[in-house]
């Protein structure tokens, strides 16, 4: 790709990019870093927090069976099934030079991103789908919107939600004031979430317990001490087995919902897990929901593309 090309504006926001191993780093007996290197010319941006992105791994389909236009999602729906590469949602963890940085939970719900993650070597190549440096943005795919101002930031999720998490704890301001609650695979995957000096940070080793309910039982006690708890109204209610789990309150230009807010609760990881939180957050505690955004990453004992 010549400099001329580089140097014009792309007309898509995000692009696929395709990527190869660099560098393989445990971090905790759950959470494994992947630095992916561009082996072409197109690079990704980095818009910060929670920014997702779409990972196509390698499978006996082969990437380059993924369709890569701007109606991408659409063609791929029209793949007969065998023959459509399969691929999950990420979120960047971070940039060393052109390197991006993803972390992969390990334990957690097996497909096959997961799967090729334990076996991964240096080399491998991927795509990658995510905002695109050439593009002057905005690019979508950010669902932490705080208020512009809130006395209390709530962050709770699984292993699969703990990257995210990870990533706004590390570009909050200093004077932002919250609590993070994480229900993680094992005692040693504490050490994966970062400090920061206004957050009580609880993670909960699973123990054996069943996926949620330590999560379920520490954000309810956290919330209650947090807020006098009243009734408010009944959320909507989600099918989780068919419906999508993501509501990420925003106004009519995408900004927040709201412009102040005693709590702005972001909770994410396992639908059932999601919805169950959120229903006490709205309908036990009172909390407005548009201070309140939910991500059902996964739903317990199914696999699917997301």
């Amino acid at each position: 790709m010549s400099a001329e090309t580089l140097a014009r504006p792309a007309t898509e926001p995000w692009a696929f990019v395709r990527v190869e191993v660099a560098r393989i780093d445990d971090l905790t007996p759950t959470f494994r870093r992947f630095a992916l290197r561009p082996t072409r010319a197109e690079r990704l941006a980095d818009p910060g927090f929670d920014q997702r992105i779409k990972i196509v791994p390698p499978s006996p389909q082969g990437i380059d069976a993924m369709p890569t236009d701007p109606e991408w999602y659409a063609t791929w729906r029209a793949m007969p099934a065998g023959e459509r590469p399969p691929f999950r949602t990420y979120t960047i963890r971070g940039f060393e030079g052109e390197e991006l940085l993803v972390d992969f939970a390990l334990h957690g719900p097996e497909g096959p991103a997961v799967r090729w993650a334990i076996d991964a070597a240096l080399g491998d190549e991927l795509l990658v789908l995510g905002p695109h440096a050439a593009h002057p943005g905005p690019y979508g795919g950010i669902d932490f919107v705080p208020p512009a101002r809130s006395d209390h930031h709530l962050l709770a999720g699984d292993e699969t939600a703990a990257p995210a998490i990870a990533r706004i704890l590390e570009q909050l301001p200093q004077d932002a004031r919250g609590t993070v609650v994480v229900e993680l695979p094992d005692a040693g995957d504490a050490a994966y979430l970062p400090r920061h000096p206004g957050f009580a940070v609880h993670a909960l080793a699973r123990e054996g317990r069943p996926h949620g309910d330590a999560l379920v039982e520490r954000v309810a006690a956290v919330a209650t001490e947090l807020l006098e708890a009243h009734p408010g109204a009944e959320p909507e209610e989600v099918d989780i087995e068919e419906g999508l789990l993501w509501e990420v309150p925003r106004n009519a230009r995408g900004g927040a919902a709201l412009k102040s807010a005693p709590l702005y609760a972001w909770l994410a990881g396992e639908a059932g897990t999601i919805t169950t939180i959120r229903r006490h957050l709205v309908k036990e505690l009172g909390i407005d929901r548009r201070a309140v955004a939910f991500m059902g990453y996964w739903r317990q004992g199914r696999a699917e593309n997301s």
